[in-house]
């Protein structure tokens, strides 16, 4: 066969192969893919399978074929989906030649007792027949994917003869490889990083957590967006944006531009995790950190308080949406159910309201 080769465009840098848990493994797959695979033209015997970088595989099939030479045999392995020569090289015991006369010596000196010399030819002959396979036998083999005079070929590592009476192990196979291709080889692994990505979740993720600090030092209850803002200019930053000189220069947002939005994102995954909200939604935009908002922890407790007496919740306590519908009647449409729960949470540790589920409280 030809071997086919990657678009070079297409093909990942070879310093993010590492990155990559497959390209050190067998992997585990089908001789027709093996046969298919696509060649690097970066590092030659290297071939690539979905994006994944492999050169050695494991395989497991009948043996269809076979070539004896004096330093190795050469195997046709079928694995239902196609045939591949498996190159296997005889060790130097496989080489050895057995000197009958000589073993006979030593076994007439040896009568009537532990004949060392016996059991290590026994041994000999069993680890060659562990090697040494007949047509329509069963063989797994490991080793590195080559490309000899045009034909792919595995050059083998490991090989040996497997004894599967009742098809054992074959069964195991075709459960393990097909969830091996869901899980891992069908799945083309993204090796370069989005910087720019990865740099803005991190932005956002320490702007949250400092604001969340920021609540906690200075036990705020209510603010507004520029009370904060300046605990998150750090985290912008100040170099300008550089064109090549073949390029020319573009305008992206200004620091402020970038400081107003990662405000805005920031406030959003707080509102969102019930943290803050905003009681009334006006041009002045006022934001109440949920657990010092003494007067939404007292409407709470007054709704469970007067619930409760009622025979409907008298044996269980007032369900949770229960007690959301009653706060967004009463005190604010805009309390979320993360704010409530939050809320219940702070009432219950100072032993204000009891829970008598997962989703129902009362007030003894």
């Amino acid at each position: 066969m030809q071997a086919a080769t990657m678009d070079p465009a297409e093909e990942p840098p070879s310093l993010l192969w590492g990155l990559d848990p497959i390209f050190s493994a067998f992997a585990r797959l089908y001789v027709r893919d093996i046969l298919q695979m696509t060649e690097s033209t970066q590092v030659p015997g290297i071939y690539f399978y979905n994006l994944h970088p492999i050169y050695k595989v494991d395989v497991l099939g009948t043996v269809v074929y076979k070539r004896e030479r004096d330093d190795f045999f050469c195997y046709g392995v079928d694995d239902g989906t196609g045939v591949i020569n498996c190159l296997c090289w005889k060790n130097d015991l496989m080489k050895e030649q057995v000197d009958p006369d000589k073993s006979v010596k030593h076994s007439d000196g040896a009568q009537g007792g532990f004949n060392l010399v016996a059991e290590l030819k026994k041994l000999k002959q069993a680890q060659q027949s562990r090697c040494r396979l007949e047509i329509g036998e069963l063989l797994r083999v490991r080793g590195p994917v080559k490309t000899s005079r045009q034909q792919r070929e595995i050059m083998a590592s490991t090989y040996y003869k497997v004894n599967d009476p009742v098809m054992a192990v074959q069964i195991a196979w075709m459960i393990e490889v097909p969830q091996l291709y869901r899980q891992c080889y069908d799945k083309p692994l993204q090796l370069q990083p989005n910087a720019t990505s990865d740099s803005a979740v991190s932005s956002l993720s320490k702007a949250t957590n400092i604001i969340k600090d920021f609540f906690k030092q200075k036990s705020v209850t209510r603010f507004r967006p520029y009370d904060v803002q300046d605990l998150l200019q750090p985290l912008i930053s100040s170099k300008p944006q550089t064109a090549s000189a073949d390029q020319e220069p573009v305008a992206g947002p200004s620091a402020c531009q970038q400081l107003r939005q990662l405000l805005k994102e920031a406030l959003q995954i707080l509102q969102d995790e019930g943290i803050v909200y905003r009681k009334v939604k006006s041009q002045d935009e006022v934001y109440y950190v949920t657990v010092q908002d003494k007067d939404l922890l007292i409407a709470v407790k007054d709704i469970i308080r007067e619930d409760s007496k009622r025979e409907k919740y008298a044996e269980k306590g007032c369900h949770i949406l229960h007690i959301l519908s009653a706060v967004r009647q009463r005190y604010s449409l805009n309390v979320s159910k993360a704010a409530l729960e939050l809320v219940l949470k702070s009432l219950e540790s100072n032993s204000d309201i009891v829970s008598t589920s997962d989703s129902h409280y009362t007030m003894f």
